[in-house]
C-alpha cells in the first residue's frame, strides 16, 4: 500500500520497509531504499537499530510470536506478523518501556491501514510481558534461542564442534566501529585531539597497527578526519590482508576481486611505491573504490575486469604479489550483517565454492617463480577456507603454504582462521601461498 507522509516519517514503519526489503526482495540492509527516507537522524538511528535487531533476532522472534498468536496470520498480513517482532525485539533484547514497545508499536498498524490490528498487536506484546520468562525458557530449549538457520546452525557445528557456540553468540552481537588511520595524509597526534574533543573515546588494537576503534559509533559525517580522507572503516581482520601481502616497493601487484577497495586503499596507504594493479567485474562497484580512492589522495591501475578471463585485461607479466579477496559466504560478518544468515543458503556457498576455486587456478599462473599470494575470505566455513587451499595444494606442487609469524587466529593446516568476535575482529581466513619452481 502508499503510505502516507507521517507513516513514511515513522521509525518503526521505515524499519518494517527495511525488513521487507531484506526478507522480499533479497536487499542487503546497507542498501536499503527505506531506511534513506527518514529526515530526522534520531529516526534514521531508531529506525536502523530495530532493523537490524528484527534481522539479528529473525526466527527467535517469529518462533515467540507463533506461539503468542492464536492463529497464524494471513500471507497478506506479513507486515503485522513483522510489527509484532519488532515490537518483541524491543521488550525482549531492548528493554524498551511499554508506552514505546507496546503503545507505539501498536499504533503503527493504524499507519499501515489496518486499524483492525491495532488491537492485536497490543494485547500480543502485552501477553510477552507477563509471560516474557516462560516463554523465553520454552525458546532456549530449541535450537530457535540460537537465531540462525538450520543448515547454517549446522554446518558451523560441524566444523567446530568446540567453539560453534561462542562463534552463534558472536555473531548475534553487534560488532564495534573500527577506523584506519591514512598515515600518508593524517596527522596522528591531531587527529586522536580531534577525536576526543568531539566526545569519543579511543582504543588501538592489539594485532592491525593502524586500526582504531571509537565510542559511540556514529555516521562517517560525525568523524572529524574522515572528510579529509585521514580515516576509513575497516575491520581490523580485514586490515590483516596488508601486512600477509608484505609488497615491496617496485613489485608488481594484483589486487583480483577489490571493491569496495579498503584492502586496495591500505596497501597504497603503506606502500605507495608499488604497481598496483586493481580489478572488480561490476562498474558500479569500481566507480566506488575510485570514489574511495579519490577521498584518500591514492591512485591505481583499476580496472571493470573479470579476473578469470585474463585476456580481456593481463599483458602477460606476471605478479610478484596477488591478493585474492575472493567472494565467499560472508559467514564471518554476521554481526555486522545479520541479513546474511537469511540471503543465503547451503547451495549458495557451493556456488561460491567453485568460484574460489576458479579464480585460484585461473590466477596462479599469473604468479612469478617466488611470488606469494594471500587467499583471504570473511567466512567461516571451512569448505571455503583450508578445505578450499587443501584441494588447491593437491593439485599444484609447485604451491607451499607460509605459515607467518603471528599471534592472532587459529593455525590449520592450510592457513589461519580468525573467528567472529576474537580480539574485537571479524570472522576470516587467511592462507599465505609462495610458489616454488
Amino acid at each position: 500500500m502508499k503510505l502516507n507522509k507521517k507513516a513514511r516519517q515513522n521509525p518503526r514503519i521505515a524499519a518494517l520497509g527495511a525488513i521487507s526489503e531484506v526478507l522480499d526482495e533479497n536487499k542487503s540492509l546497507a542498501d536499503s531504499e527505506a531506511l534513506t527516507r527518514l529526515r530526522d537522524s534520531r529516526d534514521n538511528a531508531l529506525a536502523r537499530h530495530l532493523a537490524y535487531g528484527v534481522l539479528r533476532w529473525l526466527n527467535a522472534l517469529d518462533r515467540l510470536a507463533a506461539q503468542l498468536l492464536s492463529k497464524p496470520l494471513k500471507g497478506r498480513d506479513s507486515d503485522i506478523q513483522r510489527l509484532i517482532m519488532l515490537g518483541l525485539q524491543q521488550l525482549w533484547h531492548d528493554r524498551t518501556a511499554s508506552h514505546a514497545a507496546v503503545n507505539e508499536t501498536a499504533e503503527c498498524a493504524r499507519l499501515l491501514g489496518k486499524s483492525w490490528a491495532v488491537g492485536l498487536v497490543n494485547a500480543v506484546l502485552r501477553r510477552f510481558q507477563r509471560e516474557q520468562q516462560a516463554m523465553l525458557e520454552k525458546l532456549a530449549e530449541s535450537e530457535g534461542i540460537y537465531a540462525h538457520p538450520r543448515w547454517l546452525l549446522h554446518e558451523i557445528r560441524q566444523d567446530w564442534p568446540e567453539k560453534w557456540r561462542e562463534i552463534v553468540s558472536a555473531n548475534n552481537q553487534q560488532a564495534p566501529l573500527w577506523l584506519r588511520i591514512n598515515r600518508r595524509k593524517a596527522d596522528e597526534q591531531e587527529l586522536r585531539k580531534l577525536l576526543h574533543e568531539a566526545g569519543f573515546e579511543l582504543n588501538d588494537h592489539p594485532y592491525a597497527v593502524d586500526a582504531i576503534s571509537i565510542t559511540p559509533a556514529a555516521p562517517v559525517s560525525k568523524i572529524p578526519g574522515f572528510e579529509q580522507g585521514w580515516l576509513s572503516v575497516q575491520d581490523p581482520a580485514a586490515q590483516l590482508a596488508r601486512y600477509l601481502l608484505d609488497p615491496q616497493k617496485g613489485e608488481r601487484v594484483l589486487d583480483a576481486c577489490a571493491a569496495p577497495g579498503g584492502k586496495t586503499a591500505h596497501l597504497l596507504e603503506t606502500c605507495p611505491e608499488i604497481e598496483l594493479t586493481v580489478l572488480d567485474r561490476q562498474p558500479q562497484r569500481v566507480e566506488q573504490i575510485r570514489e574511495n580512492l579519490q577521498r584518500l589522495g591514492l591512485e591505481a591501475d583499476i580496472r571493470v575486469a573479470d579476473a578469470t578471463a585474463t585476456g580481456t585485461w593481463w599483458n602477460g607479466e606476471k605478479f610478484h604479489r596477488i591478493l585474492l579477496d575472493a567472494p565467499c559466504s560472508a559467514t564471518g560478518v554476521i554481526r555486522r550483517h545479520p541479513e546474511i544468515k537469511w540471503l543465503r543458503s547451503s547451495d549458495q556457498v557451493d556456488t561460491v565454492v567453485q568460484t574460489q576455486a576458479d579464480l585460484l587456478e585461473t590466477l596462479w599462473p599469473l604468479l612469478a617463480t617466488g611470488g606469494m599470494l594471500v587467499y583471504a575470505t570473511c567466512s567461516i566455513l571451512k569448505r571455503e577456507n583450508d578445505q578450499q587451499i587443501s584441494r588447491f595444494l593437491e593439485k599444484h606442487t609447485d604451491a607451499a603454504v607460509v605459515t607467518p609469524a603471528v599471534e592472532w587466529g587459529t593455525g590449520l593446516a592450510c592457513g589461519r582462521q580468525i573467528f567472529p568476535g576474537e580480539a574485537q575482529m571479524d570472522g576470516f581466513f587467511y592462507a599465505l601461498l609462495r610458489k616454488n619452481s
